[in-house]
């Protein structure tokens, strides 16, 4: 589950949070419509989407920087 953010820049972190977000409503929408697979996937996703919400607001703060 842990995935590496650190190295990605910020444009790319961009990018990964709406593929995550999108992946989330499909995940959501399945479980509504029919049957999840692998029900843990949501909340993994959710916390990936939180790590990566994390890491977006540590550079619009300034704490971190782009390389």
């Amino acid at each position: 589950m842990k995935d590496s953010y650190e190295k990605m820049s910020y444009s790319e972190l961009q990018e990964t949070l709406e593929n995550l977000r999108r992946e989330y409503l499909d995940l959501r929408m399945k479980k509504v419509v029919s049957h999840l697979d692998n029900p843990l996937a949501l909340r993994n996703t959710r916390r990936k989407i939180a790590a990566l919400n994390t890491v977006i607001h540590e550079y619009e703060l300034g704490i971190r920087k782009d390389k």
